[in-house]
């Protein structure tokens, strides 16, 4: 079988991870910068003051993008790029750099897809309050509005912001992302105010421009219990909760999941509603950006458990059971849970579907020969592409696929150390080299998927 004809075959990647350049042209500091700067933050105390230097080398990477064949290009747009202190003041150079990087991906035939916002924040409205506020909602509205009114003429496919469960859980309910505040009665408000942010920007940007299809990205990580107990039963329902449909049932449903309601006000939470809010929330979205890397296992835990995706305060343990591979990240290989979350997407939410992110970090190593055989990496793709082949046969509308990543990138708390790009970046030098997976890929690509059927390819 293969793919639509139209099928959009991409990569991906984010501001804040790749482009460096984080104190010239007039950017603003971002909260990661702040956060980041902080010893014990990061992996070996690194940071993304160079990250992957594509603020330099657009160029160059353009070139990689065109002779891996890409249909699609998503990248994430940097507020304080644009927007030095978050209060609508714009920077000149910030709006030219994405000038030129649309430009470029246009005459190479490459569809851009634009993520407004992509984990980061203007530290100015962090030292706020952040998501906390609902100032931040307005000030986040503008932005959209206003890198929508600069590249909305030739940027089609918008989408407001990416996986703000993972974000939220990460920086308000533990401490591992900006603010690192570590307390989880603090996680649904901010939830709360970043998708009443994302509706309202959705408004706003179709009554500009009907013609263009907008949505919002988050991660689905299916929760498996460890046993049919009760008790792991309903941990691994409460993380599904708070992992999953916390950024689906608000959006289609007006409502937050029950569970993880039942969870806030037990523990004290605050009231966030106000009137008025579920008519933003429900805001209709022309397609849903899924990021898919695998599943999780969980158990009933005390309440100082948790796990790389499982913050303290739920009472759950997340389990790494044996049977599985495991990547770099030491996060479980498995494709087959992806055709479930793709039939929930279509028969419970009824959403098309854009995967945003798919991709797994292994240890490259440039070998004797001087290449990289990342065959793990082309294994793990593959299983992925085969599954999204089965959904699409069946009936589910996806309609295009990026790899995460193009190019190895800042990953965050872990710095350089995690590598998840078709291409490799010397974190010295920034030299770039295709890895065994970009010709994979690329082949895959110009085959509409067929190749996908090929024994010969390596596996």
């Amino acid at each position: 079988m293969a793919f639509p004809e139209d099928f959009l075959w991409g990569a991906a990647t984010s501001a804040y991870q790749v482009e460096g350049a984080t104190t010239i042209d007039g950017r603003g500091p971002s909260n990661w910068d702040v956060f980041a700067a902080q010893p014990g933050r990061i992996h070996a105390g690194e940071t993304a003051d160079t990250a992957a230097d594509h603020y330099h080398r657009v160029d160059e990477d353009l070139e990689l993008m065109a002779g891996l064949g890409l249909r699609a290009y998503r990248f994430s747009l940097s507020w304080t790029r644009i927007h030095p202190q978050g209060d609508g003041v714009v920077n000149p150079s910030g709006i030219g750099f994405y000038d030129r990087l649309i430009d470029g991906l246009l005459e190479r035939s490459i569809v851009p897809l634009v993520t407004i916002n992509h984990m980061e924040l203007p530290q100015a409205l962090e030292r706020d309050g952040g998501w906390l506020e609902r100032e931040t909602v307005d000030r986040f509205v503008a932005f959209a509005v206003a890198v929508h009114d600069a590249f909305g003429d030739r940027v089609r496919h918008w989408m407001t912001l990416n996986e703000v469960p993972v974000t939220t859980w990460s920086g308000y309910g533990s401490t591992s992302f900006p603010p690192g505040l570590g307390d989880p009665s603090r996680v649904l408000p901010a939830v709360h105010h970043q998708l009443l942010a994302h509706g309202r920007a959705v408004r706003e940007m179709r009554r500009r421009r009907p013609e263009n299809a907008y949505g919002i990205v988050a991660s689905y990580w299916p929760v498996t219990p460890a046993s049919r107990s009760d008790a792991d039963l309903h941990a691994a329902e409460l993380l599904d909760a708070a992992y999953n449909r916390i950024g689906l049932d608000p959006l289609v449903h007006g409502r937050y999941p029950a569970p993880l309601l039942d969870w806030h006000h037990q523990r004290g939470g605050a009231s966030f509603l106000e009137p008025g809010d579920v008519e933003d929330l429900t805001c209709p979205i022309d397609f849903f950006g899924l990021n898919y890397y695998g599943p999780i296992h969980a158990a009933a835990g005390d309440p100082g458990s948790g796990g790389p995706f499982v913050p303290s305060g739920l009472g759950i343990d997340q389990l790494a059971p044996d049977g599985y591979q495991y990547t770099a990240s030491n996060w479980a290989i498995d494709a087959r849970p992806l055709l479930d979350v793709l039939r929930t997407l279509r028969d419970e939410y009824e959403l098309p579907v854009v995967i945003t992110e798919n991709g797994a970090a292994f240890d490259d190593q440039i070998a004797a020969d001087g290449h990289v055989h990342d065959h793990r990496r082309i294994s793990y793709l593959r299983d992925h592409l085969c599954v999204v082949q089965q959904a699409i046969a069946e009936g589910v509308d996806v309609r295009g696929y990026m790899v995460w990543s193009l190019i190895d990138n800042f990953e965050w708390a872990s710095g350089y150390a995690k590598r998840f790009g078709l291409v490799r970046v010397d974190p010295d030098n920034q030299d770039r080299t295709p890895k065994a997976s970009y010709g994979w890929y690329r082949h895959v690509i110009a085959t509409n998927g067929r190749a996908l059927a090929d024994a010969a390819l390596p596996v």
